[in-house]
């Protein structure tokens, strides 16, 4: 099964819940040529559940997956199925670039593993799930192409849009999502501009928003290069930043 990439062509930081959690207004759109690939083995190197791959991360979300199917009443089934079987992993998305690929991968999991058992998970189900393990999840289980997603990204909205050909950029820059929101609360934000700007940006379609300036359309940006100098080659060339970084993108000319 494919879990495909995503760019953010705007994001907004337009308040926080009660929990201090970021609201944000963004853009999702699906990248269709960059993606990992999960499918199940018959090998086996130990027993239980076991995700096979060149990619090491402690803790991983597939894992926190694996966990809350297990929470919600599955355990059985998944134990009786993983006993023969792993999971395996080809990762092609970069990690710490802004892509989601690891939300990518979790939703991919969860899709593979409710048709595979037959759990019957319903997709309103399975979207309320997915807001326990992360923020991107819901837009890649959603099904769409390109969306206004807002809250905390469990907020779906189909958007009929005008997608360009993109041109993309992948640093060698590990950009770690809470360091950069957390540089982001340390300079005073003006929320209620964000969001006026936010409403404007929901209405327009992909190639619209590219008209603008890159600094205008994600409010990690700044937060960004200031913790990664690095990234400052990035902004002054005219790039648009995706999520917290480090992946960035023009319209392909």
């Amino acid at each position: 099964m494919k879990a495909y990439a995503k760019i953010n062509i705007f994001l907004k930081i337009i308040g926080l819940d009660e929990r201090g959690y970021h609201l944000l207004s963004s853009r999702f759109v699906l990248l269709d040529t960059l993606y990992d690939e999960l499918f199940l083995s018959n090998e086996k190197q130990k027993e239980g559940f076991e995700l096979i791959s060149d990619f090491k991360c402690e803790n991983n979300i597939i894992d926190k997956a694996y966990r809350l199917l297990c929470e919600e009443g599955f355990e059985n089934e998944l134990k009786e199925f993983f006993n023969k079987k792993s999971l395996k992993l080809i990762k092609n998305i970069p990690t710490c670039a802004g892509l989601g690929g690891g939300s990518s991968d979790a939703a991919a999991f969860l899709r593979l593993i409710n048709e595979e058992l037959n759990l019957k998970i319903s997709k309103e189900k399975m979207l309320r799930l997915s807001v326990k393990l992360g923020s991107d999840l819901a837009f890649f289980l959603s099904g769409v192409k390109s969306a206004n997603v807002k809250g905390c990204g469990e907020v779906i909205e189909e958007f009929d849009d005008e997608l360009v050909p993109f041109e993309l950029h992948f640093p060698n820059i590990a950009c770690e999502t809470a360091k950069v929101y957390e540089e982001f609360d340390k300079k005073v934000f003006d929320f209620s501009k964000a969001l006026k700007d936010a409403q404007i940006y929901e209405k327009l379609n992909t190639k619209e928003l590219l008209e603008y300036e890159n600094l205008a359309l994600n409010d990690l940006f700044k937060p960004c290069v200031r913790l990664y100098p690095k990234m400052s080659e990035f902004l002054e060339t005219g790039y648009f930043l995706s999520g917290s970084g480090s992946s960035v993108f023009k319209a392909k000319i």
